[in-house]
């Protein structure tokens, strides 16, 4: 829709100014009875309002139609020709920005492709920075690019529903897909296209109603989310249970907060440390750190599990303390 209004307002500005020297043309020849060149020249300076002299003494009606001219067209062609470099200028730095940003792109591994900057794609962006995790955004529209590329946010301008776009996005070598598009059929074309592109891709999908919902899970989504079903909920709790809410506003999963929660997984430690229980680790007194969750690589989760845990091949932990006592912990998993 931004580059067809952008065309439409080029159009049109294209249209006004000839309408003007046609009708400044036209004018001089029938009222003064100029040939086409001392016509043109007229017209050219009485809208460029250089201030030539002119080639012969004008009529009373010359007079009114050049103070006419004159006055309809000094805004009018200001206001188109600004309109025209506007989109000269935009278009070179755009072309300049787009080549400059699949240079980056084209190095990206491992990283998660946002499809769609609205209200919920921005959350997710300003999400991800704050965790240092590297993305990149699909968005069909050139205003909203330019509007946050100063944020050094990595951009494929394009429609995500299609494999070129999404092959741009590097999306074979991408580790996650979040589609945050209005537009539920969307959502699930988009879905579709990145699970054939990528199998082993982990998709997250926005959906506006529960059968939508299915339909994407049907479709291959990891997960859905229905931001209006999550707010609601998140409302309703703070009426019922607000100091609950209020104790989690204060953990992060970045390290923006004192308090953050973070998930490790359990291939990244070495090798001594698998098979070992919590107990036999000593996190909390070596670190700080507490361990108030795990999943087993069966993919069931348990809630404050018990010392005599062990920790298996393809499972995780869940973390709660400072960035300082999850970094230390991290350490400590590594020798």
């Amino acid at each position: 829709m931004g580059r067809q209004a952008n065309k439409l307002k080029i159009r049109l500005a294209i249209i006004v100014i000839f309408s003007i020297f046609v009708i400044g043309v036209t004018g001089y020849m029938l009222i003064e009875d100029d040939n086409f060149l001392d016509a043109i020249y007229m017209t050219v300076i009485t809208v460029s309002t250089v201030g030539f002299g002119e080639i012969h003494y004008l009529s009373a009606a010359g007079k009114l139609f050049t103070i006419f001219l004159i006055i309809s067209s000094v805004s009018t062609v200001a206001f188109a020709l600004s309109i025209i470099i506007t989109h000269l200028v935009e278009g070179r730095v755009s072309h300049f920005f787009s080549g400059q940003i699949l240079k980056h792109v084209k190095k990206m591994e491992n990283h998660i492709i946002i499809c769609g900057f609205g209200r919920n794609g921005q959350q997710v962006a300003h999400e991800l920075k704050a965790s240092n995790s590297p993305f990149v955004v699909i968005e069909n529209n050139h205003e909203i690019i330019l509007n946050y590329f100063k944020q050094n946010i990595e951009f494929v301008e394009g429609n995500s529903t299609n494999d070129d776009i999404l092959e741009k996005a590097n999306i074979k070598t991408a580790k996650s897909l979040i589609s945050t598009l209005p537009n539920d059929a969307d959502n699930l074309y988009v879905v579709l296209t990145a699970r054939s592109l990528n199998p082993k891709l982990t998709i997250i999908s926005r959906a506006s109603d529960e059968n939508s919902e299915k339909k994407l899970r049907m479709a291959g989504v990891d997960s859905v989310v229905m931001p209006e079903k999550v707010g609601g909920a998140h409302m309703a709790t703070l009426v019922t249970k607000p100091d609950v809410i209020e104790f989690l506003e204060h953990l992060s999963i970045h390290g923006e907060d004192p308090t953050i929660l973070e998930e490790i997984v359990c291939d990244s430690f070495s090798e001594k440390y698998l098979d070992k229980t919590i107990y036999d680790i000593q996190i909390r007194k070596k670190t700080g750190a507490n361990i108030i969750g795990y999943r087993n690589p069966q993919g069931e989760y348990v809630i404050n599990p018990l010392p005599d845990t062990k920790l298996k091949p393809h499972s995780k932990l869940f973390v709660l303390g400072t960035p300082e006592q999850i970094e230390k912990m991290k350490n400590i998993f590594r020798q």
